[in-house]
C-alpha cells in the first residue's frame, strides 16, 4: 500500500509540473504568430476574492485555474513520461 501511495504523489507532481512548464510554454510563445494557438485557453473561477471581516481577521477566498492547449500538452506530456518511469 505504501507505494502506491507515493506513486500517486509522484504522479501528482509529473503532472503539476506538466501544467507549470505547459503554462510558461504558453506564455512564452503568446507572441509567436505560428505558435499562438498553444495560449489559447479559459479562465475558471472567482475572478474578484471572496472576502471575510470578522472584526479582528480578514479572510480572503481566490481561486483561478487557467487551461490552455499548451498546459493540456504538458499535461499529457506528464503522464506519458510517468508511465515510462
Amino acid at each position: 500500500m505504501r507505494g502506491q501511495t507515493r506513486s500517486v504523489w509522484v504522479m501528482v507532481l509529473f503532472i503539476l509540473a506538466g501544467v507549470v512548464l505547459g503554462g510558461f510554454i504558453g506564455s512564452v510563445f503568446a507572441g509567436v504568430p505560428a505558435l499562438s494557438w498553444l495560449s489559447y485557453g479559459s479562465t475558471f473561477g472567482l475572478s474578484s476574492p471572496l472576502v471575510v471581516d470578522i472584526g479582528v481577521l480578514t479572510l480572503q477566498f481566490a481561486l483561478t485555474i487557467r487551461f490552455t492547449v499548451a498546459g493540456i500538452i504538458g499535461i499529457i506530456i506528464a503522464l506519458l513520461v510517468y508511465r515510462k518511469l
